[in-house]
């Protein structure tokens, strides 16, 4: 800071402008002429430019606030602008100040391309799985909620919060969590995390310091999260999954497994419901073990052919950690999840996040605060399980019509469905659906490294050797036709 910008502001003089940082190089310092000073601030100016540091279109201070804050005359200022206007590298309008003008950057050759026989084409259409239709967030309910939020927000919510998360959220939460998915949910038993993965870590690093050893995991899944649960030190088995879920009857066989993660109302990727029957299985080894069932509720909410099931914790809240997140109900960018723990793991976690909140934002969690209590996140879910449901009817009419012999699978519900396939055809098909612009994922992608295309005991892996798992809900409406339409050609 300099001496004049100091005592400009100490003043009470009004400071106009943006920040500018200049370095102006060999000027003499000190009072008496300083030859040389507007070529060196015309020099630094284009050099700004030159390198991309001050973009087409910028406003650059008033001649006055960069004078003051270089400690020269104004008129120095005054005159190197007039002469950057004239060469063409600053524009000047009457209110509208001085800015940096819209030039031509140099063109740069293009790189060569791969030395290939052929180029692929980038994709035009994505059916991956995993991401909602982000087109239809609910931007004005959203931005509502949070001028709500803003506007009633007491001041030590613009502080770092305590670890657990804000308590309006979390009270929101418990609220809505034991009247839609049947959660045992108490404020003080939830600890709010940026995204799911971040709660898995979490919960890793406290697994592992309480001295376990082995998290099973379902024979397919992310192998995000297994890759987690590995880095915190932890190994994890494959526990099979066939028609009715994961075959929690065989949590006993491996004497190591102290906790097991699962998706037990929608199985990813397999779209199978867990079984009533291995439901209570689980929570009998949990108990039995003193384990823990990590309960991954990722799209739990979207359930179209029926009421969606409740969640497992319900049955035993004191040996099962409920996680659930926005990322599919609204959108990833949030970075906005929750954890409901069993009451001894409170402490643990919130002491692995660490004595304040650094990774979600107040103002976030205040606005998914008031958007849950308003009611505007209950009419948004049924709006998308409207509209899910109606993609995941279309892609089965569509397929009926256009492939008789492609049979989708899975529960009506969710954000993807698996399209079985011949055996020995899903990675040409894969490879088929890249050259005609379309992004989809096999069902191998998902496979536990440790686990075969058939589980054991002769029962075939849900959705065949050979399937595609295609998310439908990822397309925006005005790609939704042209990507289905993609689908249907690449199949056999």
């Amino acid at each position: 800071m300099t001496d004049s910008w100091a005592n400009q502001h100490l003043s009470g003089e009004p400071i106009s402008g943006a920040d500018l940082h200049l370095e102006l190089h060999g000027l003499a310092p000190g009072p008496g002429p300083r030859t040389g000073l507007r070529a060196g601030l015309m020099d630094a100016l284009r050099e700004a430019v030159r390198t991309g540091r001050l973009t087409p279109g910028t406003r650059l201070p008033s001649s006055r606030s960069l004078a003051a804050d270089l400690g020269i005359a104004r008129n120095t200022v005054a005159d190197a602008y007039a002469e950057l206007v004239a060469e063409g590298w600053l524009t000047a309008q009457r209110g509208s100040g001085t800015r940096v003008a819209a030039r031509a950057e140099p063109r740069r050759p293009a790189p060569a391309p791969p030395r290939t026989r052929t180029t692929r084409r980038r994709p035009t259409y994505s059916l991956l799985p995993g991401s909602p239709d982000l087109a239809g967030f609910p931007r004005a309910q959203w931005l509502a909620a949070a001028r709500r939020a803003l506007m009633t927000a007491p001041y030590e919510a613009l502080e770092l919060g305590e670890a657990r998360g804000r308590v309006e959220l979390r009270t929101a939460l418990a609220d809505y969590l034991a009247r839609a998915r049947g959660v045992y949910a108490d404020p003080g038993r939830i600890v709010i995390c940026s995204g799911a993965v971040h709660g898995l870590m979490l919960l890793g690093t406290v697994l592992r310091a309480r001295g376990v050893r082995a998290v099973a995991v379902e024979s397919y899944g992310l192998d995000l999260h297994r890759n987690l649960l590995v880095k915190a030190g932890l190994r994890t088995p494959a526990l099979p999954v066939d028609e009715r879920g994961a075959r929690t009857e065989e949590l006993a066989d491996d004497p190591e497994v102290g906790a097991v993660l699962m998706t037990p109302a929608h199985q990813f990727p397999t779209g199978m419901a867990l079984h009533p029957d291995r439901r209570a299985a689980a929570v009998d080894w949990a108990r039995a073990r003193d384990g823990l069932i990590l309960e991954d509720d990722y799209d739990g909410e979207f359930r179209f052919d029926r009421q969606p099931v409740g969640a497992l914790q319900g049955l035993d809240p004191e040996r099962v950690v409920y996680l659930g997140t926005a990322s599919k109900s609204l959108a990833p960018g949030l970075r906005l999840a929750w954890m409901v723990l069993p009451d001894e793991l409170v402490g643990e976690v919130a002491a692995a996040k660490g004595p304040v909140d650094w990774v979600s934002s107040s103002l976030d969690q205040l606005t998914l605060a008031e958007f849950i209590a308003s009611g505007a996140y209950d009419r948004h879910v049924r709006s998308m399980r409207l509209r899910y449901r109606r993609r995941r009817d279309q892609l089965v009419s569509a397929l009926a019509e256009r492939a008789p012999d492609i049979r989708v699978t899975g529960i009506a519900a969710g954000l993807h469905a698996v399209v079985e396939l011949p055996p020995g055809t899903e990675r040409s098909v894969v490879e088929a659906a890249a050259w005609q612009g379309l992004a989809v994922e096999g069902m191998t992608r998902f496979r536990h490294p440790s686990a075969g295309a058939v589980a054991p005991g002769g029962t075939a892996a849900p959705g065949g050797s050979d399937a595609l798992v295609v998310g439908y809900a990822t397309p925006p409406d005005s790609a939704w036709a042209g990507a289905l339409d993609a689908l249907c050609r690449v199949l056999p």
